[in-house]
C-alpha cells in the first residue's frame, strides 16, 4: 500500500455502509492521484450467471458522460462509409482492420458498432472482441441499420455506457472522472442505480443487490447503503 492509499482508509471506516451521497463524498475526496481517476460504482448482485433469464445487459445514458475520449470503431458497407465517419466514428471495419485485430491484437478504440449485414465479417473476430464487451449486439443497441448509426455514434460520444454481469454476477460501471463536480456524479450515478434496479430479473429470488460499492481508479472501495 501507498502512502496515499493508507491515508485514504483513515478517512472512512471499511465495515461501514455509508448513505450514497456521503460515499461519493469520500471517494471523490480521496482520489488525489496525478491523473484524473475514474469513479467507478460496483455491484454484487444475488442473481445466478448460470441462468440465461438472470444475464443483466444493457445501456444506460449518463447525463455528464464519461469524462472520457471515446474511440469507435464502426463495420459498415462501402456505401455509408463517407456518411459513418462524417457522424463521428474513428475507424471503418475494413477487412485490413480485421486483420489487425485478429492478426495483430489490435484494440485500439473503445466501442463498436456495425449494421446487420456486417456481422457476419465481425464474426471473424468475436473471440477477440467478446470478452473484452467489443463486441456488437443487438441487444446493447450497437447493431443497428445504416439509418440509425449517426444517432447511436452521438449517443456513445455523448456519454451511453454499456454494462453486464460477469460471470460471478458483477456489475461494473464507470460514472465519471474525479474532476466531476459532486453533483456530476451523483447525477450519473442514479441513473446507473435506476437502471440497476430496473434490470432486476423476475426469476431473481432473494437479496437483489448484495453490495454496493464505489471506488476510483486509485483508491480503495468505500461500502454503500445499496438503495435497491
Amino acid at each position: 500500500m501507498g502512502k496515499r492509499f493508507k491515508e485514504a482508509l483513515n478517512a472512512f471506516d471499511r465495515r461501514t455502509n455509508y448513505p450514497m451521497d456521503e460515499a461519493l463524498k469520500i471517494v471523490k475526496d480521496n482520489a488525489k492521484a496525478k491523473f484524473d481517476e475514474t469513479i467507478e460504482v460496483h455491484f454484487r448482485l444475488g442473481i445466478d450467471p448460470r441462468h440465461s433469464d438472470q444475464q443483466i445487459r444493457t445501456t444506460v445514458m449518463l447525463p455528464h458522460g464519461t469524462g472520457k475520449t471515446i474511440r469507435i470503431l464502426a463495420f459498415v458497407d462501402e456505401q455509408h462509409e463517407a456518411e459513418t465517419l462524417e457522424a463521428g466514428a474513428d475507424i471503418i471495419g475494413t477487412d485490413e482492420v480485421i486483420n489487425k485485430i485478429r492478426n495483430d491484437g489490435w484494440l485500439d478504440f473503445d466501442a463498436t458498432i456495425a449494421t446487420p449485414p456486417m456481422m457476419r465479417k465481425v464474426g471473424q473476430i468475436a473471440r477477440i472482441l467478446g470478452p473484452r464487451g467489443l463486441m456488437p449486439n443487438p441487444k446493447a443497441g450497437t447493431v443497428v441499420p445504416p439509418e440509425d448509426i449517426p444517432r447511436v455514434i452521438s449517443e456513445l460520444k455523448a456519454g451511453r455506457v454499456e454494462f453486464r454481469n460477469d460471470r460471478t454476477g458483477n456489475v461494473h460501471v464507470p460514472v465519471g472522472k474525479a474532476s466531476f463536480s459532486h453533483d456530476q456524479l451523483s447525477d450519473n450515478l442514479q441513473v446507473v442505480v435506476d437502471s440497476i434496479r430496473a434490470s432486476k430479473p423476475d426469476s431473481q429470488k432473494g437479496v437483489y443487490v448484495r453490495r454496493m460499492t464505489l471506488t476510483s481508479s486509485m483508491g480503495p472501495g468505500v461500502r454503500v447503503e445499496p438503495a435497491i
